[in-house]
């Protein structure tokens, strides 16, 4: 047999990654520590400038990490010899956004910061798209996206919507950018398939406070922290310990287990969360918008999920 008459085969298309039960549970869970996030970095924004704020969650998310490894013994190796990757990361994922949307608060209120920060499926969609295989582009999923961002912003308001017109457009675009680079950040990730996803936010977090705390010792020396309040100080551990430190485990285990564009929706539901949060412990009512913004929050993640329209089509062509 020659080698002309072997046949050809195209290689097969991976399959789509889905969410279980187990990422859906971490997703709510993420939602709930960075719909937090919002609410300590307009605390902490009063008190210090972007650069330093960014500087000191990080280091305080990586010491906090370093200790939990050492702790549980969890080995280092992975991070050998990947020096490189994880700089990119934690510039990707840490160091870029978080200083764009601490930059972004500074003139723009967490509910349109919350709404602009939903658009992160979309980006992801499309980075996702043009880099894998297998978090293909459907026109479902960004029906689903559609709706989920709809969702947010009859869930926050159109008056916070409508603020959009007096931002700057330097905050604007520092808000949308922290988007963007989150997707770029969340692709990115899937290169640390096998590794835990412990070690990949130690990584990241390490690679990133490497970067800006020196960097804010230069410009603006040790004491730009000195005036730091014992509630900003709070704020500032909170947003550190539980919105980085403990959240990026989970994510990265969302993106291990159902793919970048998967884990992004959380983004959908950090304002939900916020929401529910002031319902629970503040005896706040949930209004008529807030329940039709959650109807179509939930409606976006079904018809990205997938599942519930398979089954409702299947259920059709049973007929």
């Amino acid at each position: 047999m020659t080698a002309e008459s072997i046949p050809s085969r195209a290689p097969a298309a991976s399959p789509a990654l889905t969410i279980n039960s187990r990422a859906w549970l971490l997703l709510v869970i993420l939602g709930l520590l960075w719909g937090g996030s919002f609410f300590f970095t307009q605390i902490v924004i009063r008190q210090l400038p972007p650069l330093p704020l960014v500087a000191a969650r990080l280091t305080l998310a990586a010491l906090a990490l370093l200790t939990y490894l050492r702790l549980r013994g969890i080995s280092l190796k992975p991070l050998q010899g990947r020096a490189v990757d994880f700089l990119i990361l934690g510039l990707l994922n840490n160091a870029v956004p978080f200083l764009l949307l601490a930059i972004g608060q500074t003139v723009v209120g967490g509910g349109l910061a919350s709404i602009l920060n939903a658009t992160t499926p979309l980006w992801t969609i499309l980075v996702a798209a043009a880099a894998t295989r297998d978090e293909r582009l459907t026109g479902q999923k960004l029906a689903g996206v559609a709706l989920g961002i709809v969702g947010v912003v009859v869930l926050i308001g159109p008056g916070a919507l409508g603020a959009a017109q007096s931002v700057p457009l330097f905050a604007f675009a520092a808000l949308i950018g922290a988007t963007f680079f989150y997707a770029l950040g969340g692709v990115f990730a899937r290169r640390f398939r096998g590794v835990p996803p412990a070690v990949i936010a130690t990584g990241q977090l390490c690679a990133s406070s490497l970067i800006m705390a020196p960097l804010t010792l230069v410009l603006y020396g040790p004491s730009v922290y000195a005036g730091l309040s014992l509630g900003g100080t709070a704020a500032l551990a909170a947003l550190a310990l539980a919105a980085t430190a403990l959240a990026f485990i989970f994510y990265f285990e969302v993106v291990a287990s159902a793919g970048a564009t998967n884990a992004s929706l959380v983004t959908f539901l950090v304002p939900a969360s916020a929401i529910l949060l002031g319902v629970v412990f503040l005896g706040e009512r949930l209004t008529i918008e807030e329940i039709a913004g959650f109807a179509l929050i939930l409606a976006g993640l079904a018809a990205i999920d997938g599942r519930l329209p398979r089954a409702i089509r299947a259920r059709i062509s049973r007929r």
